[in-house]
């Protein structure tokens, strides 16, 4: 049977720190859980999950994730089958392309290209810092396999839609690069994934501004 909308009591709500989809459960009059969609039900039930999981890993408990969501524990089991579920949704969610291509598709390629450039790694560093904290804590405190193993991996698209999308932001700004824009947005994708990744920079996460001054400018001095 689908799961139904739950009008069950709440704990103190909870304000996720995801930044991805907002967390907490409305609230009645009464001081109940406002009723809700499953669908949006689960949706804040991983928001309020994120950082709990990139901080316990496995080890967070649905009772934690309860009392950060604003529902009542058994909320949770109205619409995921088992913590392992909630588990699963987290990874997929923060490893979803789709809101960052959302944002990239609201640039304007008018911009500056150093503005846009840093726009445009602004958004790729938020999701990967996420997705690198929730995936680094479920390797680092697990014993067992990690959430989806043993599953099929979903094939890769043979265009990287984000590729696609920086590709678009650079070509008004093609006279000013001395790589195709193609080249340029790999680059940029490269500098981002090895600038955020806490094993590949060291414990140094590269900044924004930094990713895109490399970029542009390189690491050599410039003469006067």
């Amino acid at each position: 049977m689908p799961p139904t909308a739950d009008p069950d009591a709440g704990h103190a709500a909870g304000r996720s720190g995801a930044g991805r989809v907002r967390g907490g459960a409305a609230r009645t009059t009464g001081g109940r859980a406002a009723p809700m969609p499953p669908e949006e039900r689960r949706a804040a039930i991983v928001a309020a999950a994120i950082p709990l999981v990139a901080q316990h890993g496995p080890a967070v408990t649905t009772r934690q994730i309860a009392d950060a969501a604003g529902v009542a524990e058994g909320t949770i089991f109205r619409v995921f089958t088992d913590k392992q579920a909630v588990l699963d949704e987290v990874v997929r969610t923060v490893t979803d392309p789709a809101p960052d291509l959302a944002m990239l598709e609201a640039l304007d390629p008018s911009r500056p290209l150093r503005e846009l450039l840093t726009a445009a790694a602004d958004i790729a560093t938020g999701r990967l810092r996420q997705v690198w904290s929730v995936l680094g804590a479920l390797r680092t405190f697990e014993s067992g396999p990690p959430p989806g193993a043993g599953r099929r991996p979903p094939s890769l698209p043979l265009e990287d839609p984000l590729l696609v999308r920086m590709c678009r932001l650079l070509e008004p700004h093609a006279d000013e690069l001395r790589l195709p824009p193609t080249e340029v947005a790999r680059l940029l994708r490269a500098l981002v994934v090895a600038g955020t990744h806490p094993r590949l920079a060291g414990g140094h996460a590269m900044e924004t501004g930094q990713i895109v001054a490399v970029l542009l400018d390189g690491v050599r001095r410039h003469g006067p």
